[in-house]
């Protein structure tokens, strides 16, 4: 399985950084792309102690370049994630506007009707963020917010973020060690 992540300008760049750290755990996941927004790198080098994991299975593409493989619809990208995804990113994919590496992206696994999850991390939602998310479900998007949850009983901040992070794992099809509930 092949994995498109973008990472853009909102807060909550934890998630991405916890989502790379189980991808590349994950037995099912040959390869990931990597794309930050301009503002997305900012943030991630603010929010995180940790630079980007070095890995052989990770691809690092600039965001103003359409030469990723995942910019075509003859990929063999399976997924994209957008992890945080702003809420100025939902608006031009749910727009289909196509100005980025991320956009594209996201297009083309829109129109492939392959999986995009996009993990919105805003708050509160004005009605155009939320016409946005209609507009994006209705073809066939997901959007995942970035909430976090409490069943699990986290200790600490990153269980807390992994609650997200499992979520994301199982939209796309990856077995994890999530939370679950017992019958």
């Amino acid at each position: 399985m092949n994995i498109a992540l973008a990472i853009t300008g909102a807060s909550g760049s934890i998630y991405a950084r916890l989502l790379i750290e189980k991808l590349l755990l994950a037995p099912e996941v040959s390869k990931i792309g990597v794309v930050f927004s301009k503002n997305g790198l900012k943030i991630y080098n603010s929010e995180n102690a940790s630079p980007l994991l070095e890995n052989d299975k990770i691809s690092i593409y600039s965001d103003d370049t359409f030469a990723a493989p995942f910019a075509s619809g003859s990929c063999s990208y399976d997924g994209m994630v957008i992890c945080p995804c702003s809420c100025g990113t939902m608006g031009r994919i749910a727009s289909g506007v196509s100005d980025s590496l991320i956009t594209r992206a996201a297009d083309v696994m829109l129109k492939e009707r392959r999986r995009l999850i996009l993990a919105v991390r805003e708050t509160p939602l004005s009605l155009i963020h939320i016409k946005n998310m209609e507009l994006i479900t209705l073809a066939g998007g997901i959007i995942l917010p970035a909430s976090p949850s409490f069943y699990s009983q986290p200790s600490d901040i990153e269980q807390l973020a992994c609650t997200v992070v499992y979520r994301i794992l199982s939209l796309l099809g990856i077995r994890n060690d999530g939370f679950k509930w017992q019958e």
